[in-house]
Protein backbone atom coordinates (compact mmCIF):
# COMPACT_ATOMS: atom_id res chain seq x y z
CA UNK A 1 0.00 0.00 0.00
CA UNK A 2 1.00 3.61 -0.45
CA UNK A 3 -0.41 6.98 0.63
CA UNK A 4 0.00 10.04 -1.60
CA UNK A 5 -1.09 13.67 -1.48
CA UNK A 6 -2.68 14.90 -4.69
CA UNK A 7 -1.40 18.40 -5.38
CA UNK A 8 -4.32 19.51 -7.55
CA UNK A 9 -6.99 18.76 -4.98
CA UNK A 10 -5.01 18.89 -1.75
CA UNK A 11 -6.56 15.55 -0.71
CA UNK A 12 -4.94 12.19 -0.01
CA UNK A 13 -5.04 9.00 -2.06
CA UNK A 14 -4.37 5.39 -1.05
CA UNK A 15 -3.22 2.79 -3.56
CA UNK A 16 -3.95 -0.70 -2.29
CA UNK A 17 -2.35 -3.78 -3.85
CA UNK A 18 -3.50 -7.23 -2.79
CA UNK A 19 -3.71 -10.90 -3.81
CA UNK A 20 -7.24 -12.27 -4.20
CA UNK A 21 -8.45 -15.74 -3.23
CA UNK A 22 -7.39 -17.18 -6.62
CA UNK A 23 -3.81 -15.96 -6.13
CA UNK A 24 -4.15 -13.17 -8.70
CA UNK A 25 -2.49 -9.85 -7.82
CA UNK A 26 -4.82 -6.86 -8.02
CA UNK A 27 -4.79 -3.15 -7.29
CA UNK A 28 -7.43 -0.69 -6.18
CA UNK A 29 -7.38 2.83 -4.81
CA UNK A 30 -9.44 5.29 -2.83
CA UNK A 31 -9.27 9.07 -3.19
CA UNK A 32 -10.60 12.11 -1.41
CA UNK A 33 -9.26 11.76 2.15
CA UNK A 34 -8.99 15.17 3.79
CA UNK A 35 -6.00 14.25 5.95
CA UNK A 36 -3.09 11.84 5.81
CA UNK A 37 -4.29 10.31 9.08
CA UNK A 38 -7.67 9.42 7.54
CA UNK A 39 -5.92 7.85 4.55
CA UNK A 40 -3.60 5.81 6.76
CA UNK A 41 -6.51 4.66 8.94
CA UNK A 42 -8.31 3.38 5.85
CA UNK A 43 -5.09 1.70 4.72
CA UNK A 44 -4.71 -0.09 8.08
CA UNK A 45 -8.32 -1.24 7.94
CA UNK A 46 -7.80 -2.79 4.49
CA UNK A 47 -4.72 -4.63 5.76
CA UNK A 48 -6.70 -5.95 8.75
CA UNK A 49 -9.40 -7.21 6.41
CA UNK A 50 -6.87 -8.81 4.08
CA UNK A 51 -5.27 -10.64 7.01
CA UNK A 52 -8.64 -11.41 8.64
CA UNK A 53 -7.27 -9.52 11.64
CA UNK A 54 -10.03 -8.87 14.18
CA UNK A 55 -8.49 -5.52 15.02
CA UNK A 56 -10.73 -4.44 12.13
CA UNK A 57 -13.88 -2.51 12.97
CA UNK A 58 -17.28 -4.12 13.32
CA UNK A 59 -18.29 -2.28 10.12
CA UNK A 60 -15.40 -3.84 8.19
CA UNK A 61 -16.20 -7.28 9.54
CA UNK A 62 -19.82 -6.86 8.45
CA UNK A 63 -18.51 -6.30 4.92
CA UNK A 64 -16.61 -9.58 5.20
CA UNK A 65 -19.66 -11.33 6.70
CA UNK A 66 -21.73 -10.03 3.78
CA UNK A 67 -19.23 -11.34 1.23
CA UNK A 68 -19.24 -14.74 2.97
CA UNK A 69 -22.97 -15.15 3.52
CA UNK A 70 -25.10 -13.12 1.10
CA UNK A 71 -25.06 -15.65 -1.75
CA UNK A 72 -25.93 -18.48 0.65
CA UNK A 73 -29.15 -16.90 1.90
CA UNK A 74 -32.45 -16.28 0.13
CA UNK A 75 -32.72 -12.73 -1.21
CA UNK A 76 -35.73 -11.78 0.91
CA UNK A 77 -34.08 -13.18 4.06
CA UNK A 78 -30.89 -11.27 3.34
CA UNK A 79 -32.88 -8.05 2.79
CA UNK A 80 -34.27 -8.41 6.32
CA UNK A 81 -30.81 -9.11 7.75
CA UNK A 82 -29.27 -6.17 5.90
CA UNK A 83 -31.91 -3.77 7.22
CA UNK A 84 -31.32 -4.88 10.81
CA UNK A 85 -27.54 -4.62 10.42
CA UNK A 86 -27.72 -1.17 8.83
CA UNK A 87 -30.31 0.36 11.14
CA UNK A 88 -29.77 -1.39 14.49
CA UNK A 89 -26.19 -2.70 14.66
CA UNK A 90 -23.86 -0.43 12.66
CA UNK A 91 -24.94 2.84 14.34
CA UNK A 92 -23.82 1.45 17.70
CA UNK A 93 -21.00 -1.03 16.99
CA UNK A 94 -19.77 0.13 13.57
CA UNK A 95 -16.63 1.98 14.71
CA UNK A 96 -15.68 -0.45 17.50
CA UNK A 97 -12.97 -3.05 16.92
CA UNK A 98 -14.35 -6.57 16.70
CA UNK A 99 -11.82 -7.92 19.18
CA UNK A 100 -12.64 -5.22 21.75
CA UNK A 101 -16.46 -5.38 21.88
CA UNK A 102 -17.46 -6.37 25.41
CA UNK A 103 -20.47 -7.95 27.06
CA UNK A 104 -21.06 -4.69 28.94
CA UNK A 105 -21.34 -2.74 25.68
CA UNK A 106 -23.87 -5.27 24.42
CA UNK A 107 -25.92 -4.97 27.63
CA UNK A 108 -25.98 -1.17 27.20
CA UNK A 109 -27.07 -1.57 23.56
CA UNK A 110 -29.81 -4.04 24.55
CA UNK A 111 -31.11 -1.65 27.20
CA UNK A 112 -31.25 1.21 24.70
CA UNK A 113 -33.31 -0.88 22.28
CA UNK A 114 -35.62 -2.21 25.01
CA UNK A 115 -36.27 1.37 26.17
CA UNK A 116 -36.68 2.79 22.66
CA UNK A 117 -39.96 4.49 21.72
CA UNK A 118 -40.82 5.94 18.32
CA UNK A 119 -42.48 9.32 17.76
CA UNK A 120 -45.84 7.75 18.63
CA UNK A 121 -44.51 6.25 21.85
CA UNK A 122 -44.49 2.72 20.45
CA UNK A 123 -41.77 0.31 21.61
CA UNK A 124 -40.08 -2.38 19.54
CA UNK A 125 -41.94 -5.69 19.78
CA UNK A 126 -40.43 -8.53 21.85
CA UNK A 127 -40.18 -10.69 18.72
CA UNK A 128 -38.32 -7.97 16.82
CA UNK A 129 -35.96 -7.40 19.75
CA UNK A 130 -35.11 -11.09 19.74
CA UNK A 131 -34.59 -11.04 15.97
CA UNK A 132 -32.18 -8.08 16.24
CA UNK A 133 -30.21 -9.76 19.01
CA UNK A 134 -30.04 -13.02 17.06
CA UNK A 135 -28.49 -11.17 14.12
CA UNK A 136 -25.79 -9.62 16.29
CA UNK A 137 -25.02 -13.02 17.78
CA UNK A 138 -24.89 -14.60 14.29
CA UNK A 139 -22.18 -12.13 13.25
CA UNK A 140 -20.08 -12.90 16.32
CA UNK A 141 -20.61 -16.65 15.83
CA UNK A 142 -19.30 -16.27 12.29
CA UNK A 143 -16.22 -14.49 13.64
CA UNK A 144 -15.66 -17.27 16.21
CA UNK A 145 -16.13 -20.10 13.72
CA UNK A 146 -14.13 -18.76 10.78
CA UNK A 147 -11.94 -15.86 11.93
CA UNK A 148 -10.56 -16.90 15.29
CA UNK A 149 -12.54 -14.68 17.64
CA UNK A 150 -12.08 -16.17 21.11
CA UNK A 151 -15.75 -16.02 22.16
CA UNK A 152 -19.12 -14.57 21.29
CA UNK A 153 -19.80 -11.70 23.73
CA UNK A 154 -23.50 -11.62 22.74
CA UNK A 155 -23.87 -15.26 23.81
CA UNK A 156 -22.39 -14.41 27.21
CA UNK A 157 -24.99 -11.68 27.69
CA UNK A 158 -28.00 -13.73 26.62
CA UNK A 159 -31.03 -12.76 24.57
CA UNK A 160 -33.59 -10.02 24.79
CA UNK A 161 -37.22 -10.14 23.73
CA UNK A 162 -39.04 -13.40 23.17
CA UNK A 163 -39.91 -15.77 20.36
CA UNK A 164 -43.63 -15.06 20.19
CA UNK A 165 -45.17 -11.69 20.98
CA UNK A 166 -48.83 -12.53 21.03
CA UNK A 167 -51.28 -15.37 21.15
CA UNK A 168 -52.38 -16.99 17.91
CA UNK A 169 -55.85 -15.97 16.81
CA UNK A 170 -58.33 -18.19 15.00
CA UNK A 171 -61.55 -17.93 13.06
CA UNK A 172 -64.21 -20.56 13.47
CA UNK A 173 -65.87 -21.85 10.31
CA UNK A 174 -68.85 -19.61 11.04
CA UNK A 175 -66.63 -16.52 11.38
CA UNK A 176 -64.76 -17.35 8.20
CA UNK A 177 -67.97 -17.90 6.22
CA UNK A 178 -69.25 -14.47 7.29
CA UNK A 179 -65.94 -12.93 6.21
CA UNK A 180 -65.90 -14.81 2.89
CA UNK A 181 -69.40 -13.57 2.07
CA UNK A 182 -68.27 -9.98 2.78
CA UNK A 183 -65.36 -10.14 0.30
CA UNK A 184 -67.24 -12.06 -2.39
CA UNK A 185 -67.83 -8.82 -4.30
CA UNK A 186 -64.15 -8.95 -5.38
CA UNK A 187 -63.44 -12.36 -6.95
CA UNK A 188 -59.63 -12.18 -6.60
CA UNK A 189 -60.05 -11.49 -2.88
CA UNK A 190 -62.61 -14.22 -2.35
CA UNK A 191 -60.64 -16.95 -4.14
CA UNK A 192 -57.36 -15.90 -2.52
CA UNK A 193 -58.84 -16.20 0.96
CA UNK A 194 -60.50 -19.49 0.04
CA UNK A 195 -57.05 -20.91 -0.78
CA UNK A 196 -55.55 -19.52 2.43
CA UNK A 197 -58.29 -20.85 4.70
CA UNK A 198 -59.02 -24.24 3.15
CA UNK A 199 -55.42 -25.19 2.26
CA UNK A 200 -53.53 -23.54 5.12
CA UNK A 201 -50.85 -22.15 2.81
CA UNK A 202 -48.62 -19.20 3.64
CA UNK A 203 -49.19 -15.74 2.18
CA UNK A 204 -46.02 -15.86 0.05
CA UNK A 205 -46.94 -19.34 -1.20
CA UNK A 206 -50.35 -18.09 -2.29
CA UNK A 207 -48.96 -15.13 -4.21
CA UNK A 208 -46.39 -17.32 -6.01
CA UNK A 209 -49.00 -19.77 -7.35
CA UNK A 210 -49.09 -20.15 -11.13
CA UNK A 211 -51.70 -21.79 -13.33
CA UNK A 212 -49.43 -24.79 -13.82
CA UNK A 213 -49.38 -25.50 -10.09
CA UNK A 214 -52.99 -26.72 -10.22
CA UNK A 215 -53.78 -30.28 -11.33
CA UNK A 216 -57.56 -30.46 -11.53
CA UNK A 217 -57.61 -34.13 -12.55
CA UNK A 218 -55.87 -35.10 -9.34
CA UNK A 219 -57.42 -32.25 -7.39
CA UNK A 220 -54.08 -30.95 -6.13
CA UNK A 221 -52.05 -27.77 -5.87
CA UNK A 222 -48.24 -27.91 -5.78
CA UNK A 223 -46.40 -25.62 -3.38
CA UNK A 224 -42.79 -25.17 -4.47
CA UNK A 225 -42.05 -21.44 -4.35
CA UNK A 226 -42.75 -18.20 -2.48
CA UNK A 227 -43.35 -14.61 -3.61
CA UNK A 228 -41.72 -11.51 -2.17
CA UNK A 229 -41.60 -7.87 -3.20
CA UNK A 230 -38.04 -6.54 -2.72
CA UNK A 231 -36.89 -3.05 -3.71
CA UNK A 232 -39.81 -2.68 -6.11
CA UNK A 233 -39.15 -6.05 -7.78
CA UNK A 234 -41.19 -9.26 -7.86
CA UNK A 235 -38.93 -11.97 -6.44
CA UNK A 236 -39.77 -15.68 -6.51
CA UNK A 237 -37.77 -17.76 -4.03
CA UNK A 238 -37.83 -21.28 -2.67
CA UNK A 239 -40.40 -21.90 0.07
CA UNK A 240 -39.61 -21.17 3.70
CA UNK A 241 -38.16 -24.62 4.49
CA UNK A 242 -37.48 -27.85 2.54
CA UNK A 243 -40.52 -29.35 4.27
CA UNK A 244 -42.61 -26.58 2.69
CA UNK A 245 -42.27 -28.20 -0.74
CA UNK A 246 -45.46 -30.25 -0.88
CA UNK A 247 -48.55 -31.24 -2.85
CA UNK A 248 -51.88 -30.40 -1.22
CA UNK A 249 -55.12 -32.20 -1.97
CA UNK A 250 -57.94 -29.67 -2.34
CA UNK A 251 -61.57 -30.28 -1.31
CA UNK A 252 -63.93 -30.76 -4.27
CA UNK A 253 -65.76 -27.46 -3.80
CA UNK A 254 -62.45 -25.55 -3.86
CA UNK A 255 -61.36 -27.33 -7.05
CA UNK A 256 -64.54 -26.11 -8.76
CA UNK A 257 -64.09 -22.58 -7.42
CA UNK A 258 -60.49 -22.28 -8.64
CA UNK A 259 -61.42 -23.76 -12.02
CA UNK A 260 -64.08 -21.07 -12.31
CA UNK A 261 -61.65 -18.36 -11.24
CA UNK A 262 -58.87 -19.36 -13.66
CA UNK A 263 -61.34 -19.58 -16.54
CA UNK A 264 -62.10 -15.87 -16.06
CA UNK A 265 -58.45 -14.75 -16.40
CA UNK A 266 -57.92 -13.72 -20.01
CA UNK A 267 -54.89 -15.18 -21.78
CA UNK A 268 -53.65 -17.04 -18.70
CA UNK A 269 -50.47 -19.03 -19.37
CA UNK A 270 -49.07 -21.96 -17.42
CA UNK A 271 -46.34 -19.89 -15.73
CA UNK A 272 -48.47 -16.80 -15.01
CA UNK A 273 -49.20 -15.91 -11.40
CA UNK A 274 -52.89 -16.40 -10.71
CA UNK A 275 -53.11 -14.00 -7.76
CA UNK A 276 -51.38 -10.96 -9.21
CA UNK A 277 -51.93 -8.86 -6.10
CA UNK A 278 -49.76 -7.63 -3.22
CA UNK A 279 -49.55 -8.43 0.46
CA UNK A 280 -50.76 -4.91 1.20
CA UNK A 281 -53.86 -5.58 -0.89
CA UNK A 282 -54.62 -8.73 1.10
CA UNK A 283 -54.17 -6.87 4.40
CA UNK A 284 -56.54 -4.10 3.30
CA UNK A 285 -59.11 -6.66 2.19
CA UNK A 286 -58.72 -8.52 5.48
CA UNK A 287 -59.62 -5.35 7.35
CA UNK A 288 -62.50 -4.49 5.01
CA UNK A 289 -64.00 -7.98 5.15
CA UNK A 290 -63.69 -8.32 8.92
CA UNK A 291 -65.33 -4.91 9.46
CA UNK A 292 -68.23 -5.64 7.09
CA UNK A 293 -68.74 -9.15 8.51
CA UNK A 294 -68.56 -7.99 12.13
CA UNK A 295 -65.89 -10.52 13.06
CA UNK A 296 -62.63 -9.93 14.89
CA UNK A 297 -59.70 -8.79 12.72
CA UNK A 298 -57.01 -11.46 12.61
CA UNK A 299 -53.71 -11.52 10.74
CA UNK A 300 -53.37 -13.12 7.30
CA UNK A 301 -51.13 -15.77 8.87
CA UNK A 302 -53.87 -16.55 11.38
CA UNK A 303 -55.87 -18.09 8.53
CA UNK A 304 -53.18 -20.77 8.49
CA UNK A 305 -53.64 -21.22 12.24
CA UNK A 306 -57.39 -21.43 11.65
CA UNK A 307 -56.90 -24.20 9.09
CA UNK A 308 -54.65 -26.16 11.44
CA UNK A 309 -57.08 -25.78 14.35
CA UNK A 310 -59.89 -27.01 12.08
CA UNK A 311 -57.89 -30.13 11.17
CA UNK A 312 -57.13 -30.78 14.84
CA UNK A 313 -60.85 -30.46 15.64
CA UNK A 314 -61.54 -33.00 12.88
CA UNK A 315 -59.27 -35.48 14.65
CA UNK A 316 -56.17 -35.55 12.44
CA UNK A 317 -52.77 -36.30 13.95
CA UNK A 318 -49.88 -33.85 14.22
CA UNK A 319 -47.95 -35.88 11.64
CA UNK A 320 -50.77 -35.74 9.07
CA UNK A 321 -51.35 -32.03 9.63
CA UNK A 322 -47.64 -31.23 9.39
CA UNK A 323 -47.45 -33.01 6.04
CA UNK A 324 -50.30 -30.88 4.68
CA UNK A 325 -49.12 -27.47 5.90
CA UNK A 326 -45.37 -27.94 5.46
CA UNK A 327 -44.33 -28.00 9.12
CA UNK A 328 -42.31 -30.42 11.18
CA UNK A 329 -44.71 -32.54 13.25
CA UNK A 330 -42.88 -31.61 16.45
CA UNK A 331 -43.68 -27.95 15.76
CA UNK A 332 -47.37 -28.76 15.32
CA UNK A 333 -47.32 -30.66 18.61
CA UNK A 334 -45.51 -27.84 20.43
CA UNK A 335 -47.37 -24.84 19.00
CA UNK A 336 -50.86 -26.34 19.03
CA UNK A 337 -50.64 -28.72 21.99
CA UNK A 338 -53.46 -26.91 23.83
CA UNK A 339 -55.86 -27.69 20.94
CA UNK A 340 -55.32 -31.44 20.83
CA UNK A 341 -57.79 -33.40 22.98
CA UNK A 342 -56.21 -34.38 26.25
CA UNK A 343 -55.62 -38.08 26.85
CA UNK A 344 -54.59 -37.61 30.48
CA UNK A 345 -57.88 -38.86 31.93
CA UNK A 346 -57.85 -41.94 29.71
CA UNK A 347 -54.24 -42.64 30.70
CA UNK A 348 -55.08 -42.35 34.40
CA UNK A 349 -58.10 -44.66 34.05
CA UNK A 350 -56.05 -47.34 32.31
CA UNK A 351 -53.27 -47.10 34.88
CA UNK A 352 -55.89 -47.38 37.62
CA UNK A 353 -57.39 -50.53 36.07
CA UNK A 354 -53.93 -51.98 35.56
CA UNK A 355 -53.13 -51.46 39.25
CA UNK A 356 -56.36 -53.23 40.30
CA UNK A 357 -55.59 -56.41 38.38
CA UNK A 358 -54.65 -59.25 40.73
CA UNK A 359 -50.95 -59.94 40.88
CA UNK A 360 -49.57 -63.45 40.83
CA UNK A 361 -47.62 -64.59 43.84
CA UNK A 362 -44.06 -65.35 43.09
CA UNK A 363 -42.80 -68.38 45.09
Amino acid sequence: MAVYKEEKTGTWRVIYRYTDWTGEKKQTQKRGFQTKREAQAWEREQLNKARADLDMTFKSFVEQYTADMQTRIKENTWATKEHIIRSKLLPYFGKLKMSNITAQQIITWQNELMNYKDENGKALSPVYLKTINNQLSAIFNHAVKFYGLKENPAANVGNMGKARSREMLFWTQEEYQKFAFAVMDKPVSYYAFEMLYWCGIREGELLALTAGDFDFERGTVTINKSYQRIDGRDVITEPKTPKSNRVIKMPDFLIEEIKEYLAKIYGLQKNDRVFNITKNYLHREMTRGADEAGVKRIRIHDLRHSHISLLIEMGYSAVAIADRVGHESINITYNYAHLFPSTQTDMADKLNNFRKEPTQNVS
